[in-house]
């Protein structure tokens, strides 16, 4: 039997029992085969119609793994409704692959960011063959600052975005867009208001689509910056900054959030 290559010990018992139990132990015995997913969501394939397709990294977030790689989530309230259950992300299996490509991270960082290295090189040139545009988001499930890795700086070609909680990054190159992530939890509004004197973009989760089509319908703006439809695809770049993106919540969980991170 091949041994086990991660650090299991700062999981909790409940869910280090399951990565060694007989369906995924395996798993842990070896690397991923890969770290990111082309079209890994329905929101991002619409995007596909205006000639943008994107690759995503989805992480176990939070303190999932041991490691928090969402610094905010406790101050905004967040990971509770995390989209890490919505969707896809409901199944065990894609959880616990998840947390693999994680801990790979986390423990092998070398190796991690030389896999994704190779894979954007060859999702660069597949896109430059096959005539689309190439986006790629670090950040589906997590909030690391990547801008301290070099990773998106050896691709000054390739678009990257990720929505974010933390207000105060900084040298972030000019490929890599960040659009700030809302909540309205007391705690994290002074957060907010220094994403918002800062000119950013700013992504907010209403309880359901038709909240956000009456607010955009109306002409609303939310905390005084106009509405912009987040859902009509993810090719976040190219939306105005100073702007409120209205995103609608996906998930069970989101869609019964009360923390003050869904609106509505």
């Amino acid at each position: 039997m091949k041994p086990v290559i991660y650090d299991l010990s700062k999981l909790d018992e409940k869910t280090r029992k399951q990565c060694l139990s007989r369906k995924y132990r395996k798993w842990f015995t070896r690397f991923p085969d890969a770290m990111l997913r082309l079209d890994g969501s329905v929101k991002v394939i619409k995007g596909n119609r205006y000639g943008f397709r994107t690759a995503i990294l989805y992480l176990a977030p939070y303190n999932l793994s041991g490691v928090n790689v969402c610094a905010m989530a406790a101050i905004a309230q967040c990971h509770k409704p995390c989209l890490h259950k919505a969707g896809r992300g409901a199944m065990t299996s894609v959880q616990v692959a998840r947390l693999r490509k994680t801990l790979f991270w986390q423990q092998y960082p070398e190796q991690a960011l030389a896999m994704m290295h190779r894979e954007i090189a060859l999702l660069q040139a597949r896109a430059e063959r096959d005539g689309w545009t190439l986006l790629i988001r670090l950040n589906g499930t997590s909030d690391i600052r990547w801008e301290n890795y070099g990773l998106i700086q050896a691709f000054p070609g390739v678009q990257f975005y990720d929505y974010t909680k933390l207000a105060n990054r900084k040298n972030v190159p000019a490929n890599y867009d960040l659009t700030y992530s809302y909540s309205g939890v007391a705690a994290f509004l002074p957060y907010v208001q220094i994403a918002k004197a800062n000119g950013m973009r700013i992504a907010v989760v209403f309880r359901n689509r038709a909240m956000v089509e009456a607010a955009l319908a109306n002409g609303q703006k939310f905390i005084g910056l106009p509405l912009v439809d987040g859902d009509d695809s993810d090719i976040r770049h190219l939306d105005p900054h100073g702007t409120a993106v209205a995103l609608y919540a996906k998930g069970k969980l989101a869609k019964e959030d009360v923390s003050g991170f869904v609106v509505g």
